[in-house]
């Protein structure tokens, strides 16, 4: 039968996490010492001073968790901490990010609320990702916010996924929602725009939310351009999708490989629409010089994508 550890051991242990090649053996054993370590840990959490080495602090929290302390870990997150310095200021941001991700495996209200405080005004990955957990449609503001945040975009996007069409409507509310506005639209508006409409694309998305995005065909940038074409192929009437066809082939120019790639399968896939205007569109091409024509990556996709359609069959000759 293993000893029980003294008080003066266990808080020797704690001490013990500052070591970077011994904390994690460190941390076992503090578990092994079951609920005794919890007021050890917790004082060495908020009373202990955040540093840019961060990851001791980040081992207390996890290791309180792996002990079910989720008081204590509310305790941490509702209680910020001023910080001046900007490596510190990152730092403690991991762990704090660390805590909200361990407090998720408590599905409870109490955690979830806790959660929203903490997001009203910093993103963290470690929130998102929580919050993406209990699946709840109260998160879509956060997420929404997240989607346009480059390190937490991803865990954003899948949480908004998870929760399926009962995101939708805010999808569709965001899709044209340009910030702070439409002359001035900041760089991460339009990243969160453009993976708003990706996850809309993967919807069912019903003809009233489409005379609400119909009018993102005309936006300028390629990536809405294109995915809301997209979206008009799948549900739009006929007359939308001859425009969709239309903004496709027009912003193949300015499309990056990915976004020609895409852009391309939506006009093979519907070859049978946009047979006529990809054909108008090589004419138009082929009135260039010979140089030109050598060297304009736009008609040699849509010389091959019209030359396979006939190879399948799907194009009228």
């Amino acid at each position: 039968m293993a000893r029980e550890f003294t008080d003066e051991e266990i808080e020797s242990l704690v001490k013990g996490l500052e070591s970077l090649q011994g904390g994690s053996m460190t941390a076992a054993a503090l578990v092994g010492c079951g609920p005794r370590a919890i007021p050890h840990l917790r004082s060495f959490l908020l009373q202990g001073r955040p540093r840019g080495i961060f990851q001791p602090r980040q081992l207390a929290v996890e290791t309180l968790a792996q002990l079910g302390a989720k008081d204590v870990l509310l305790e941490y997150l509702s209680t910020p901490v001023a910080i001046n310095d900007a490596v510190v200021q990152q730092g403690e941001d991991a762990v704090r990010s660390t805590a909200a991700r361990e407090l998720a495996r408590w599905q409870s209200d109490d955690v979830f609320e806790c959660l929203q405080r903490v997001g009203l005004e910093h993103l963290f990955p470690g929130v998102v990702e929580g919050m993406g957990t209990f699946r709840r449609v109260e998160a879509m503001p956060y997420l929404l916010w997240a989607l346009g945040d480059g390190v937490c975009r991803s865990y954003a996007e899948d949480a908004i996924r998870k929760l399926g069409v009962a995101a939708r409507p805010h999808l569709v509310d965001a899709a044209g929602a340009q910030s702070p506005s439409a002359e001035e639209e900041s760089p991460a508006s339009v990243q969160r725009r453009r993976w708003v409409l990706r996850i809309l694309s993967d919807l069912k998305v019903s003809d009233q939310d489409w005379a609400r995005l119909r009018e993102l065909l005309d936006e300028n940038d390629p990536d809405i351009a294109i995915t809301t074409a997209r979206i008009a192929l799948a549900v739009a009437p006929m007359p939308d999708k001859w425009q969709a066809i239309r903004r496709l082939i027009e912003m193949l120019p300015r499309a990056d490989w990915f976004l020609r790639t895409e852009a391309r399968a939506a006009l093979a896939e519907h070859f049978d629409v946009a047979q006529e205007a990809v054909e108008d569109e090589i004419a138009r091409r082929m009135n260039s010089g010979k140089k030109e024509q050598a060297l304009d990556v736009v008609l040699r996709l849509l010389i091959n994508l019209r030359n396979q359609a006939l190879e399948m069959g799907l194009a009228r000759r």
